[in-house]
């Protein structure tokens, strides 16, 4: 099942956007996501398994893989016409409240970088929009049990209102997966990349190399 379903004709704006399919849920705060995996649901969404989070992925969506110098996974990007999405989950405190304090200092970077910045409030609390030369990015935080999920859109202004709807919906269909380690608050939990994909990105790899 694509992220993005039925089309929805309420609030259209620029006649380039005339094709843009909304997601297919609307939200329910009693039984909306983004679930822990112990209460993930058997709702037939396809989910992109990334290890420590399963993202459902528009059809027709690309993706990108960010690695590190020393090998692990750092990112994996979801690259659709609207704008390019990111979803991380991290180890939080059982008490909560991570997001409001990565908030406030991913507001200040931002600042710090020449962006301008301001925060809205959205379905799960405070959520940052920010604007840096020719792009328009949205950040969302969700403190769960024992872990926060951030999701980031980057995109073109005139997309910013579409892009953050779908970014939110992405986030609503995810399924952590935290796991029983202990970890200090803040550490990534590790990306994981499925078989297939990791296979091809060593083939690409190894035929980049000299011979």
């Amino acid at each position: 099942m694509g992220l993005f379903g039925r089309r929805d004709r309420r609030d259209r704006g620029a006649e380039e956007f005339e094709d843009l399919e909304y997601p297919e849920h609307g939200y329910d705060e009693e039984d909306a996501g983004p679930y822990d995996e112990a209460e993930a649901p058997d709702d037939g969404v396809s989910r992109l398994d990334l290890g420590s989070v399963r993202v459902p992925v528009p059809d027709g969506a690309q993706l990108q893989v960010e690695m590190d110098p020393t090998g692990p996974v750092r990112a994996v990007h979801v690259v659709t016409p609207h704008g390019q999405f990111t979803v991380n989950a991290y180890a939080a405190p059982r008490s909560g409240g991570l997001w409001e304090e990565v908030c406030g200092e991913l507001a200040a970077q931002l600042r710090g970088d020449g962006a301008a910045v301001h925060s809205e409030s959205g379905d799960w609390g405070q959520e940052l929009a920010a604007s840096l030369g020719t792009v328009s990015l949205r950040f969302v935080g969700i403190d769960g049990p024992r872990w926060m999920l951030r999701g980031v859109v980057a995109g073109t202004p005139d997309a910013a209102r579409y892009s953050a709807a779908a970014l939110r919906e992405m986030l609503r269909n995810t399924v952590v997966v935290r796991g029983e380690a202990p970890m200090p608050v803040r550490t990534p939990l590790p990306l994981e990349l499925p078989d297939a994909i990791a296979e091809h990105i060593a083939q690409v790899q190894g035929e980049g190399e000299p011979g």
